[in-house]
């Protein structure tokens, strides 16, 4: 029996439309993370991008749990002298808070050119409006899942 390897012609895409209100960020973004690989069509091989698009709308009603809204920082350094930055999450929900989900699943995406790739298919948008209506995307539920 031979293995079947799909070709880029076989794979089909699909846009799909997640809520992220109340949601917690780890169990959203490691599900958004499985999507965008392919890891949920039953022709997953890690060497060819097979993922979905995905639209995440609300991201500024996104969840955490525990003390991570006090304590959760994101670093930045410049590579200069005294060029790191912390920037907590209250301020980086308030000013940029779909850049929380595209932080969280980035993380979890492979760190080569095919992940960076796979990670363009991801759009987050703060609000509950987004401009892909014309791709018809499908609501999934993440919630319940």
């Amino acid at each position: 029996m031979k293995t079947l390897t799909p070709s880029p012609s076989d794979i089909q895409r699909a846009w799909y439309l997640v809520d992220a209100t109340g949601i917690p960020l780890g169990r959203l973004s490691t599900k958004i993370a499985s999507i965008l690989r392919g890891k949920n069509k039953p022709y997953f091989v890690p060497n060819l991008d097979t993922g979905d698009y995905i639209v995440v709308i609300n991201a500024e009603k996104v969840k955490v749990t525990g003390l991570k809204s006090l304590q959760k920082e994101y670093q930045t350094f410049s590579g200069y002298p005294s060029g790191q930055k912390r920037i907590p999450y209250a301020a980086m929900l308030e000013k940029h808070p779909e850049r929380i989900i595209e932080h969280a699943v980035k993380g979890m995406m492979p760190k080569t050119t095919l992940g960076n790739e796979m990670f363009k298919k991801l759009k987050v948008y703060a609000g509950s409006e987004h401009p892909h209506v014309a791709q018809q995307p499908v609501e999934l539920n993440l919630a319940g899942r």
